[in-house]
C-alpha cells in the first residue's frame, strides 16, 4: 500500500499488544514490535506468514533506560505504548512496579521527541489510574476521563503490590500528560483507561500457566475455583474492542490529546462467568462452582464508555460471547499441554 504507515508497538507479544499488532496489520500498515523475548517474536512472525513483509521486531532489555527506544522509533509514524509491568508478587513495589512504569513511559517520550516522524503516541493506561478507592462502589457516580485516582506517590510506594500498581498506572500516564503540557512536543498523545480486559488470545503461549492476569482468573473459574473470586471493579472491555480503539485513535487526527475511558455498558461479576459456563458447556455443569446462580449485580458506579465509542465509531461486544470464545481457547491450550506432558 502506498499510504502504508509504520508503527512501533511496545509489549507487542503480550495479551493486549498482540491484538493491537493484528489490528494494525489488518488495516494494511506495518509494525515494528519492541519486545524482550526473541522466542515469542519468532512465534508471532511464524503464525502470521501473510504479514512476513509487514512485521518486524526489535529487542530491548531495559524499558527504563533513557535511550533504549532511540533506534526502535526511527522513522515510525506513531507509537503504541502498551507495555507495562504487572507483577503482584513483587515486594519492592517502588523498583518493581512504580519506577519501571514511569521511566518506561518517559523513555518512549524522550525517544519520540528526537524523531520528527512521530505524529502521535497512543498509551495503554488503566482504570486503575482513575478509580477513587475511598469512594468505593457507591452508585450514582459516573467516572469520566477527567477523573484521576487520588493516590499519592508516597502512598503507592508504601502499599502492597495491588495498590502500588494503581499508583504506577497513574504516575506513568501523568508523565505523558506532563510532557505534552510542559515540553510541547511535535506529537500529541491519546490515552486509554480500560477496566478488566477479557477475550481470546492471539499472542504466543504454550501453557495455561502463562495466561495473563485476567485470563488466569477466568481459567481458575473454569477449573472449579471455590469460592468464586470477587470482582473489584464490575466493568470490562473485550480486548478486540480495546485494540480497535487504539488503532482507530492513532488514525483519527481529531482525537489528539484526549483521555478515554473504555468500558462496555454491561456490568459483570465472576458469578456471571460461572453461570455462562455452566449453561453453555456440559463439562462445566459439574466442574464449575455453582455459587449463587443468577445472583443480581449490586448497584455500583458507572463508567463513561460511550464517549469513546461515539468518537471512534464502534459498538462493544457482548460479555457472553467473549467468555465462551476465551474459555474454549484456554481449554484447547490445556488439552495440548496435557498431551505434551503425557
Amino acid at each position: 500500500m502506498q499510504d502504508s504507515k509504520l508503527f512501533l508497538v511496545t509489549g507487542a507479544t503480550g495479551f493486549i499488544g498482540a491484538h493491537v499488532v493484528d489490528e494494525i496489520l489488518r488495516r494494511g500498515h506495518r509494525v515494528r514490535g519492541a519486545v524482550r523475548s526473541k522466542t515469542k517474536a519468532e512465534q508471532m512472525i511464524r503464525s502470521r506468514p501473510q504479514y512476513a513483509n509487514s512485521l518486524e521486531f526489535t529487542f530491548i532489555d531495559d524499558l527504563t533506560s533513557p535511550d533504549v527506544f532511540d533506534d526502535p522509533v526511527e522513522k515510525v509514524d506513531g507509537i503504541f505504548h502498551v507495555a507495562s509491568p504487572v507483577d503482584y508478587k513483587v515486594t519492592d513495589v517502588e523498583n518493581g512496579l512504580l519506577r519501571p512504569a514511569i521511566e518506561g513511559t518517559k523513555s518512549i517520550l524522550l525517544a519520540a521527541q528526537k524523531e520528527p516522524s512521530v505524529k502521535r503516541i497512543v498509551i495503554t493506561s488503566s482504570f486503575a489510574a482513575v478509580f477513587d478507592i475511598p469512594r468505593g462502589l457507591t452508585p450514582g457516580f459516573t467516572y469520566t476521563g477527567d477523573v484521576w485516582n487520588p493516590i499519592t506517590y508516597e502512598e503507592a510506594k508504601s502499599s502492597d503490590a495491588v495498590f502500588a500498581y494503581r499508583g504506577a498506572k497513574k504516575y506513568a500516564e501523568l508523565a505523558a500528560w506532563d510532557c505534552v503540557r510542559n515540553e510541547k512536543p511535535h506529537f500529541d498523545i491519546v490515552t486509554f483507561c480500560p477496566p478488566l480486559v477479557f477475550g481470546p488470545l492471539v499472542h504466543p503461549i504454550s501453557r495455561t500457566a502463562e495466561l495473563n492476569e485476567t485470563s488466569r482468573v477466568l481459567w481458575e473459574i473454569a477449573s472449579g475455583a471455590n469460592p468464586l473470586p470477587v470482582v473489584r471493579v464490575p466493568s470490562w472491555v473485550d480486548v478486540r474492542d480495546l485494540a480497535f480503539a487504539h488503532v482507530e485513535a492513532m488514525l483519527r487526527p481529531e482525537v489528539g490529546n484526549r483521555r478515554f475511558l473504555i468500558a462496555s455498558p454491561q456490568k459483570i461479576s465472576y458469578q456471571m462467568v460461572a453461570d455462562i459456563l455452566r449453561q453453555e458447556f456440559d463439562w462445566a455443569k459439574e466442574q464449575v462452582t455453582k455459587g449463587e446462580e443468577n445472583a443480581p449485580l449490586p448497584k455500583t458506579f458507572d463508567i463513561d464508555g460511550k464517549t469513546v465509542a461515539d468518537a471512534l465509531g464502534f459498538e462493544y461486544r457482548g460479555f457472553k460471547q467473549c467468555i465462551l470464545e476465551a474459555i474454549t481457547q484456554f481449554r484447547e491450550i490445556h488439552a495440548q499441554e496435557s498431551q505434551v506432558q503425557g
